[in-house]
């Protein structure tokens, strides 16, 4: 998902057995942008293979054995520490980890029925919501208007003969990642490091559980297993942890509109990898949506200093 540069440097220390990731060199030396696009392609990378565990554990349990996969290795890089977190911190992170479970169940069942580009195109109009409702200058919802415009064109509504279930599931999970980047930004304020993911992913998983135990009970191999580790990297590790840093530095309005790049991002990865091949309409539709992006990175950035993060894997 998106994020647009911000001058305030960040500090985030990941520390394993022999080598340390510092997060200011990547705000000092990579653009934010570059790191949108790298959060972004790996959910469509993500989504499109995750696909290839749907015979097997259907859409349901290929977001449960993600999740649950991914849960284990935040876990594995930061032990979070409860003791002494305020109630109602807890409970923004609690929520987010529901929407974020109900974000990844639906999204997934929604692909299963739908092309990914449309799936992703829908969805977009959580973020879009935010960035409208969040925009104090009247002259950015520019973006907002012309990512919509590029949104319709590539889900073409008045083509007809469109899957109802699939696309409410794309709304509802439209509605979630909506949730999830409100919240996302206030977890990223008050945690330090990696800890408010390694919070929220494995409640994710027990969300996401409900339904995908029941799906893929009774389907699940070694082979599962480790295509599902495989998917984790891809979602939600490398893009959920990208995400976290740049909220801590931008507006949400900014963040929300500049993932109009998604549904280009969903097109591509629905083109190289499931042959789903758009048609000129569509086209016009991806290079609205990613002027759209251009324009919130130009314009969006958060007013105030990110905190001080303290090192991870020291608890």
């Amino acid at each position: 998902m998106g994020q647009v540069l911000a001058a305030a440097p960040a500090r985030l220390v990941a520390r394993g057995t022999s080598a340390c990731w510092h997060a200011s060199a990547v705000s000092n030396r990579v653009p934010a942008w570059s790191l949108a696009v790298a959060a972004m392609l790996s959910v469509q990378l993500g989504a499109a293979y995750s696909t290839n565990l749907f015979s097997s554990v259907g859409p349901a349990g290929t977001s449960w054995l993600r999740l649950t996969m991914g849960a284990l290795i935040f876990l594995a890089i930061r032990r979070p520490r409860l003791r002494g977190v305020p109630r109602h911190d807890l409970l923004i992170v609690l929520a987010l980890g529901v929407a974020t479970g109900l974000l990844t169940t639906a999204f997934l069942s929604a692909v299963d029925r739908i092309p990914l580009g449309t799936a992703v195109a829908i969805e977009f109009l959580g973020p879009l919501g935010v960035a409208v409702a969040r925009s104090h200058d009247r002259r950015l919802l520019v973006w907002p208007a012309l990512a919509l415009a590029g949104v319709l064109l590539l889900t073409e509504p008045w083509q007809g003969d469109i899957d109802l279930i699939g696309v409410g599931l794309a709304a509802l999970s439209g509605v979630c990642w909506a949730t999830y980047i409100v919240l996302t930004q206030q977890v990223g304020d008050r945690f330090s490091g990696l800890e408010g993911l390694s919070i929220t992913i494995p409640v994710a998983a027990c969300t996401a559980a409900v339904l995908g135990v029941p799906q893929s009970w009774g389907h699940i191999t070694w082979q599962v297993l480790a295509a599902a580790l495989g998917l984790a990297l891809l979602l939600p590790v490398i893009p959920f942890s990208l995400e976290l840093i740049a909220l801590r530095r931008l507006t949400t309005a900014a963040f929300g509109t500049l993932m109009a790049l998604e549904p280009a991002l969903g097109v591509a990865a629905g083109v190289v990898i499931l042959g789903q091949v758009p048609h000129a309409l569509q086209v016009v539709g991806v290079v609205l949506v990613v002027t759209a992006g251009i324009g919130a990175e130009r314009n969006g950035h958060r007013d105030d200093d990110p905190p001080a993060f303290e090192p991870l894997g020291t608890a």
